[in-house]
């Protein structure tokens, strides 16, 4: 299972969809390797649709998913802080694209039900259910999904999170759940991370994965709850809090994550994620374990 931080396709990223079979560059492969490979898709797919009331406005055309799927991409996260940057119409033009396209995404939809939904699949004979959460304010109110209107899964309806990862542990051998969350800039987690970490071990979440920070933040275990708290930026249109990224292999047997390996990467000047190599490669990879410890996980399952 490989696993990707944040893409989106606007400023210097948005040329790159001239050839969405490029436009990952050559860290592709390492996606297209895995069972399964998941990320957190940043931006509204549309080209319509009004700016909502926030600082920041991410959007791409259609061939984002063309893109994503050409690097391997399985399905993507919806649950994030951008997707309903234009609207409830980009959004409709997210849900849209991502049908005709044929790309799986999760953790946004038409009401609460399929927001809070678990994408399924079978790999190799294991039933796989994947869940997005996201738990940041901005908007909140407005984009929650709801009984009568489209939005977000927020991780806040712990109700309605609690649900919906029952009803994936019915449905799967293996239940993930993917989530927008963490302070920007910080790679240590907050204590609303934690928090809610907590809910989703004690509900049965096999596997917690994350994004949103901008930043590696940490990776180990809670219980026999694999944790990666955030993977950073992967495609990314301009400067940000760090320029350090990766892709997660994970290897999976049962319900139990029984191997780990992070595949180091730097977000380059094209905005592409460019694979490390050597001295450069073993820094990122030992100043990424070394974030265990004040994300308060263990080196293995306990």
């Amino acid at each position: 299972m490989a696993v990707a931080g944040d893409v989106h396709f606007t400023g210097r990223t948005a040329p790159l969809l001239r050839d969405p079979a490029t436009a990952f560059g050559p860290i592709a492969p390492v996606l297209q390797g895995a069972d399964l490979a998941l990320l957190n898709l940043e931006t509204a797919v549309t080209e319509r649709g009004t700016p909502e009331p926030k600082e920041f406005h991410f959007r791409a055309p259609a061939t984002a998913y063309a893109a994503v799927r050409a690097a391997g991409v399985d399905a993507v996260s919806l649950a994030n802080n951008h997707v309903l940057d234009y609207g409830q119409v980009g959004l409709a033009d997210t849900l849209d694209a991502a049908a005709q396209s044929g790309m799986p995404v999760f953790g946004a939809g038409r009401n609460a039900s399929a927001a809070f939904a678990p994408w399924l699949t079978t790999v190799r004979g294991t039933r796989l259910a994947i869940l997005g959460f996201s738990q940041i304010t901005t908007l909140a109110e407005t984009w929650g999904a709801r009984d009568d209107r489209p939005g977000v899964a927020l991780s806040f309806d712990l109700a309605r999170v609690r649900a919906a990862v029952a009803a994936a542990r019915a449905a799967a051998d293996v239940v993930i759940a993917f989530n927008h969350w963490g302070p920007e800039g910080d790679d240590c987690p907050s204590q609303r991370q934690k928090d809610f970490l907590a809910v989703l071990v004690q509900s049965g979440v096999d596997i917690v994965l994350g994004a949103h920070a901008h930043v590696l933040q940490g990776v180990g275990w809670s219980g026999r709850t694999f944790v990666s708290y955030g993977m950073g930026n992967f495609v990314w249109y301009g400067t940000s809090r760090s320029t350090e990224t990766g892709v997660l292999m994970l290897t999976v047997r049962g319900r139990d994550v029984t191997g780990w390996e992070l595949v180091p990467a730097v977000v380059s000047a094209s905005g592409q994620p460019v694979q490390l190599t050597g001295a450069a490669a073993e820094r990122v990879k030992n100043r990424f374990a070394g974030l265990r410890g004040c994300a308060g996980l263990a080196a293995g399952p306990g």
